[in-house]
């Protein structure tokens, strides 16, 4: 397992569309993927449950990366929660 934190950049935060994004993603690896705001952490292959996080800029978010391909799933994921969106 690997972890690594990324400060969320889009002004809106990680509402809906972010989020879809994120999760298409994240499900595309075989890696289990856990995304945590302070104390809270939840399944990133979820958008419900990534919604339930609230993440809005400037936050900062830890990623999870456990199995397979987790060193690929850090760098590409990690970019979309970097990434500021055009809106």
């Amino acid at each position: 397992m690997i972890s690594r934190s990324f400060t969320v950049l889009n002004p809106s935060g990680f509402h809906a569309r972010p989020t879809k994004l994120f999760v298409q993603q994240a499900s595309a690896f075989p890696c289990k993927i856990t995304v945590s705001k302070n104390d809270k952490k939840v399944n990133g292959k979820s958008s419900l449950s990534m919604l339930t996080l609230g993440i809005e800029q400037n936050d900062v978010v830890t990623l999870e990366a456990d199995g397979e391909q987790e060193e690929q799933a850090l760098a590409e994921l990690g970019q979309l929660l970097t990434k500021i969106f055009e809106e």
